[in-house]
């Protein structure tokens, strides 16, 4: 039985020839049955890329090479199939955009807090809790009593900051998917005078690793969104109950799909009124040829590659 597996990791640490390791990378995974994103900025690395084990571990170590690093924060998760549709190699101004330049480093001053330890220090009275994602994400799960700064995207979330009710004196919790979108956050809020924060070691999923492996209570609550085609995850790191409209790349559940607003491949009661004509027309000619080349058994760019057992 082959064995599947999606990698999710991150490092910053100066890339002075982006351009160059993104060759090597392109010339490497050419012949490796691979799907995912890398991307590749001054800042550092940040993938999610799925494939058979044997591969992954070879280009793990293969980057940390190129890099000449020898720490990513790396989390591995088993799929049944690969959740991308192709391998991209991308170079890009941030590895997580927030439109702001800020000096980070996997350096000591950030106060990490354990997922064995977390439930018991959010709990506190004196602790604020603060998602660090979008909105779109909390919908669908989120730790109790956590606060949602209503973002669309990462980069509205230095305007949204002046808008909560967080004072520079009190105790800040962050966390979010993996952790990289906290490292920056956490650099934010020193920059901006706040000096209590914590964030969650690793994200969520990390946390859902922990409590699936020792089985014990959690102070979260419904799925965690990912960005591949599972859409969702569960406490268990299982594929969760959502599907993603590809008109907007929202979670939709039961009810969304059965909207006359709903329409596969195209559009959502989310985006129904935010996309263009053109933009569906695209949609509906791309959904059309996926279609056609499923119901005749041919490869296209949108075709799972499922286990074999």
């Amino acid at each position: 039985m082959h064995s599947f597996e999606l990698y999710s990791f991150y490092r910053f640490t100066k890339i002075s020839n982006k351009i160059e390791v993104k060759k090597k990378l392109d010339q490497y995974l050419e012949s490796k049955i691979v799907r995912g994103t890398i991307l590749l900025a001054d800042e550092g690395i940040n993938a999610s890329i799925s494939g058979n084990k044997e591969d992954l571990i070879k280009i793990f170590k293969f980057i940390k090479k190129i890099l000449n690093i020898r720490k990513i924060n790396l989390k591995i998760n088993n799929v049944d199939y690969l959740p991308f549709n192709r391998i991209k190699v991308r170079l890009k101004k941030e590895i997580v955009s927030l439109g702001l330049k800020l000096a980070i480093e996997n350096d000591k001053i950030n106060n990490y807090i354990h997922p064995s330890k977390w439930d018991e220090f959010i709990s506190k009275k004196d602790i604020k809790v603060l998602d660090i994602r979008n909105t779109y994400e909390i919908d669908i799960g989120k730790f109790k009593k956590s606060i949602n700064p209503f973002t669309e995207t990462f980069r509205e979330f230095p305007n949204k900051l002046k808008k909560l009710n967080i004072s520079k004196t009190d105790q800040i919790a962050i966390y979010c998917t993996g952790g990289i979108r906290c490292e920056k956050a956490s650099h934010l809020l020193k920059e901006k005078g706040f000096k209590k924060i914590f964030q969650l070691q690793g994200g969520i999923l990390n946390y859902f690793a922990h409590k699936k492996n020792y089985k014990t209570k959690s102070l979260w609550s419904g799925d965690c969104f990912v960005f591949d085609e599972r859409v969702s995850v569960n406490k268990y790191l299982e594929s969760g109950n959502y599907i993603q409209c590809y008109g907007c790349r929202r979670p939709l559940n039961k009810d969304d799909l059965k909207s006359n607003k709903y329409v596969k491949g195209v559009s959502c009661p989310k985006c129904f009124y935010e996309r263009s004509a053109s933009q569906k027309k695209n949609s509906i000619n791309r959904q059309t040829q996926i279609e056609k080349a499923e119901e005749q058994s041919l490869n296209h760019p949108f075709k799972k590659i499922k286990l074999i057992r």
